[in-house]
């Protein structure tokens, strides 16, 4: 589990193909410090194990759905990463619970300059859109922000100057493809509705079963 606060940039030194996937040779500083084999990184977005570690590099490694529906494969070596290390349970969460499960990729359709901040536009497939509300909670590459807008498939986050220039959206242009992870709560919700029927009166989360609860 994650908050969506990045904790450094790094920079892919290194890929490698091993059967069904990929091993990323990652170097940070900050991440590496206390970090041992068997980690989970979230890295844009993405929840990967550390299988190795060596002065200020660590590996991980990608394969099957991950490169199918994430944009680790379209990594290449040089790239900018987002990281963040797994949340603790005394640590503060500053941003939103985000589990490291991107539900799509999406495409960056404007990056627009308002004073000091940024509005980041980006159209995100028809499949998660159910998940999405104004002021509500999206991990975009792992980074929690909060929509700002809704326009059809046409999703706005405004960004801070300080989140601009501490994660890789500052090196984003237009047409760049991000991974998408939406509120978990609202898939929750979700499936928990499939199972109501309120017709019954002890159907589950009826009317009737919210005032047995006291609600």
């Amino acid at each position: 589990m994650f908050t969506g606060i990045i904790e450094e940039i790094g920079q892919i030194a290194a890929i490698s193909h091993i059967p069904g996937g990929k091993r990323l040779n990652i170097r940070a500083k900050i991440i590496t410090e206390d970090t041992n084999i068997g980690d989970s990184i979230a890295v844009n977005g993405v929840c990967l194990t550390v299988t190795q570690l060596a002065n200020d590099n660590f590996w991980v490694e990608a394969v099957g759905e991950t490169l199918k529906k994430t944009t680790i494969d379209l990594l290449i070596k040089g790239s900018a990463v987002n990281l963040e290390r797994a949340l603790q349970l005394q640590d503060r969460l500053g941003g939103h619970l985000v589990q490291g499960h991107i539900n799509a990729i999406a495409r960056i359709n404007n990056i627009t300059k308002l004073g000091d901040n940024y509005l980041l536009e980006f159209i995100i497939p028809e499949t998660i859109r159910r998940y999405i509300i104004d002021e509500g909670s999206v991990a975009v590459d792992g980074i929690s922000l909060t929509v700002a807008a809704i326009k059809g498939l046409t999703i706005a986050v405004s960004v801070i100057p300080h989140t601009w220039k501490n994660t890789t959206l500052g090196y984003k242009k237009t047409g760049d493809k991000i991974n998408i992870e939406t509120d978990v709560l609202a898939k929750y919700i979700e499936n928990m509705l499939k199972f109501s029927n309120n017709t019954s009166e002890n159907s589950l989360y009826s009317d009737e079963w919210f005032k047995k609860m006291g609600y």
